[in-house]
């Protein structure tokens, strides 16, 4: 691409000379990432399926396109209409949410999916950043007092969307979510006397979910006792004492043909095995850029709308790296969560791109009031 002048004023111009390119190269090496590992990965899981070797690549290759396009698309657009964009799809996403309730195909015990000809959707992946960037607007408009509920529909939505996730179930998408809107909740003023009792009632959640939910009580069980089928852990162990400082080599790896999510949930171990642990902590370095890249660029902001949209997209990107990661090092229960940007996933890659996309257009400079 030519050298874009700083007195270019096209859409472009504007664009390259406003956006966080250093946020936007990580993204990009984090993608590269996601290619290497998918390719290394995917064939032994191709395999065992009955496909072709490289079907799971050429899916993934395909589905980044629009990914990339859904990236650059977004962080083109101005905060008020990241934010419209945002509160016209939630309502959407959240009918397909409940749709998933009655019509969702169970897989592994659980209804997360709609299934039509050609297309699998996962409405949970997608209401995860259109609700952070919806609530942080609940929020500052309660913060103005211009006397809509604003905290009332916060509160209420925030409700809606918890009570599907627990009727799917999904604890793992529940904790996220939450997490995400109390963080939000505590930027936007959370009294100090109710934050000690949201932390109660959190922790009181995940007791009531370890003796509510039978397959989050075997997790847990698992995770603290290291008895039953603790398998896929184990291997996910055995690839990064095989990979050791340096690594095998990618495609080399052999840990990875006995990992039944060995290019989703556990694309991780195969970078352990085939990268070694020095390109595993670059990985996570790159993952830690982009979040403490993200709150940096918000120590000078004023609106408090991007400042809680911001964060709460942070938020729920770094938690989700964090949860897959610690996952795959056996430092929490198991949960079936994708790796941003590296693992195998339609509805994951393509959520992460909208999320990414609407930071991009967030943290980009702003000249004019007009803007926001």
């Amino acid at each position: 691409m030519p050298v874009l002048a700083r007195s270019d004023k096209s859409i472009l111009g504007r664009w390259w000379w406003t956006v966080d390119r250093w946020t936007l190269a990580a993204l990009v090496v984090l993608i590269g990432f996601g290619i290497l590992l998918i390719q290394a990965a995917s064939p032994a899981v191709a395999v065992k399926d009955k496909l072709d070797n490289f079907y799971f690549v050429e899916r993934h290759l395909i589905m980044l396109v629009p990914a990339v396009l859904i990236i650059f698309g977004i962080s083109l657009l101005q905060p008020r209409t990241v934010r419209w964009l945002a509160a016209c799809l939630l309502p959407i996403f959240m009918l397909l949410l409940v749709a998933t309730l009655f019509w969702g195909v169970e897989i592994k015990g659980a209804t997360r999916w709609l299934h039509a000809p050609g297309i699998s959707v996962q409405p949970s992946e997608f209401v995860k950043p259109l609700f952070a960037v919806t609530a942080a607007w609940l929020f500052s408009r309660q913060c103005e007092r211009r006397g809509f509920p604003a905290l009332s529909v916060n509160i209420i939505l925030y409700m809606m969307i918890v009570i599907c996730l627990l009727m799917q179930p999904d604890i793992g998408m529940t904790f996220l979510v939450s997490a995400m809107w109390f963080g939000q909740f505590f930027l936007a003023g959370l009294p100090l006397a109710l934050v000690g009792l949201c932390m109660g009632a959190g922790i009181g959640g995940l007791f009531l979910a370890y003796y509510t939910f039978p397959h989050f009580t075997s997790r847990v069980d698992k995770f603290l006792t290291h008895g039953g089928d603790t398998y896929q852990v184990d291997r996910a162990l055995d690839a990064f004492t095989n990979g050791g400082l340096f690594g095998t080599g990618p495609g080399e790896g052999t840990v990875k043909m006995s990992i039944p999510d060995a290019h989703a949930d556990f694309v991780f171990a195969v970078a352990g095995e085939e990268l070694g642990l020095i390109w595993c902590l670059i990985i996570v370095a790159l993952f830690a850029f982009i979040v403490l890249r993200g709150f940096w660029r918000l120590q000078h902001e004023n609106n408090l709308f991007i400042v809680l949209a911001v964060s709460g997209l942070l938020i729920e990107f770094g938690l989700q790296a964090i949860i897959n990661m610690a996952s795959t090092l056996h430092l929490m229960p198991a949960k079936g969560m994708t790796l941003p940007f590296i693992s195998y996933g339609g509805s994951s890659l393509w959520s992460l791109a909208l999320g990414m996309g609407m930071l991009l257009a967030l943290t980009r400079k702003r000249y004019g009031l007009n803007e926001i």
